[in-house]
């Protein structure tokens, strides 16, 4: 007797099964790193506002050192995903480990480059003669942490393609919990002011780096993957990669803009937009939560070979980003009171940040859709285009923001174009997910 085919309602709610099952602990994960810098934004605020000032700086600058290898996550949870819908555990495992190989080796190399270059590069951000030693010294000192950032980013796209994203949300609320602690304990406990808030947040990211070792390494074991390193799969992880590199490097040069720009406007909107940045940051791994569970469903479908299943979880997920948006919107506007105290009482940082924050909040809805197809498109592989489309978004955004100095606006205008980069990105990402050019079926793309 032949199965009727699903009802669209049925399908529906499978996927809404689907993405809560996956979204909801990703959501926990994904939020680790943004609680971590506003652990740190809470704590270094009440030192004073060079303080603060000099962590907003040098957080843009380390994000950017391990954001741009976020493709260790990424690409590793679309490749293990497609593996795991073709039946081939073993090999998924494998990618996954020479992935983790991989960002090991770039964690070394970035250490080298940070380390001696850190006074410039935060004067290349246009830090103030009061917020540049700082900066200087959280840069220097976190720079440590970033191989065992890296291992956590890959480790986790690892457990993500194997539709795990209950292990992620164990590990990051004790590698939160531990940075918070350590971050109180350092700086007023035992006095050690910026410096100490950098090492608690090194300690607690090392910890987390073990844990996702202790896990891969066992179901590497489990299932007879090679724990060595393999020179031909570390530099296939790497090409596999360069897109999304190139991709978030637009991405990050985009957020670097930002802060630069914010810098000249003075130390008060500099503090303003480390607040508003860290707590974008919240959003847009909480709207990720969903991306992050489309990446891993769209991989399966595609690598089982089912394109309309691809399809149909693109639609609802989509539908899921924009529901999200707007509560997120909404949470933004009714807070906003409540949130600015908790990191400053300099009358006028608040005075800066609050008309800044309703524009973020506006912009949630645009957000919700990105975050989303974004996900999809990475899910499916896509790399190529995701860097084509960044790049034309950074060529659009950059003249708009290095002209708010000359023509006014303050931060609010800064977050004004950060606003209009979004909307550039929905439209690209929107266009490519209607053309269904990146539905490619088969264990690889």
């Amino acid at each position: 007797m032949t199965q009727a085919p699903a009802t669209p309602t049925a399908t529906r709610r499978q996927h809404d099964r689907e993405i809560v099952a996956l979204a909801v602990p990703a959501f926990g994960a994904l939020v680790a790193e943004p609680l971590f810098v506003m652990a740190d934004s809470a704590i270094i605020g009440h030192l004073g506002t060079a303080q603060l000032a000099g962590l907003g700086v040098a957080s843009a600058l380390l994000m950017t050192g391990v954001s741009v290898f976020v493709f260790l996550a990424y690409a590793t949870t679309a490749a293990v995903a497609r593996r795991l819908g073709a039946g081939d555990l073993q090999a998924a495992i494998r990618q996954g480990m020479d992935g983790i190989w991989l960002a090991l080796l770039l964690g070394a190399a970035v250490i080298a480059g940070v380390l001696p270059t850190a006074p410039y590069l935060v004067e290349l951000f246009g830090a103030s003669d009061t917020a540049a030693p700082h900066a200087t010294t959280y840069l220097r000192i976190s720079a440590l942490g970033i191989p065992a950032m890296l291992v956590v980013l890959a480790a986790t796209g690892v457990l993500r393609g194997l539709q795990d994203t209950k292990t992620p949300l164990y590990v990051a609320i004790a590698g939160f919990v531990a940075n918070a602690a350590l971050n109180a304990g350092l700086v007023y406990g035992a006095d050690l002011g910026i410096a100490g808030s950098a090492w608690g947040t090194v300690i607690a990211q090392c910890g987390m780096a073990a844990a996702y070792l202790v896990v891969v390494v066992r179901g590497a074991r489990k299932h007879g993957a090679s724990l060595r390193p393999n020179a031909a799969g570390i530099k296939a992880s790497a090409q596999a990669g360069v897109p999304l590199l190139v991709r978030t490097l637009s991405l990050r040069a985009i957020l670097m803009i930002a802060t630069a720009v914010a810098a000249r406007l003075g130390d008060s909107d500099i503090a303003a937009h480390q607040i508003i940045l860290s707590l974008w940051s919240l959003l847009a791994f909480a709207l990720d939560a969903i991306a992050i569970a489309g990446q891993a469903i769209i991989g399966r479908y595609l690598g089982a070979g089912d394109a309309e299943g691809a399809r149909a979880a693109c639609r609802r997920m989509v539908e899921w980003g924009i529901a999200a948006g707007v509560v997120l919107g909404l949470l933004v506007v009714i807070a906003r009171p409540l949130f600015l105290p908790l990191f400053t009482s300099d009358t006028v940082v608040k005075e800066t940040a609050l008309p800044a924050l309703l524009m973020v909040a506006l912009s949630q809805p645009i957000c919700g859709v990105v975050f989303i197809l974004d996900g999809v498109l990475m899910g499916a592989g896509d790399g190529p285009y995701l860097a084509w489309a960044m790049v034309l978004t950074l060529a659009v955004f950059t003249p708009v923001a290095l002209l708010v100095p000359a023509f006014g606006g303050g931060l609010t205008a800064v977050w004004a174009a950060m606003t209009l980069m979004m909307t550039v990105r929905m439209l690209t990402l929107w266009a490519r997910t209607r053309s269904g050019r990146w539905i490619v079926t088969g264990a690889t793309r």
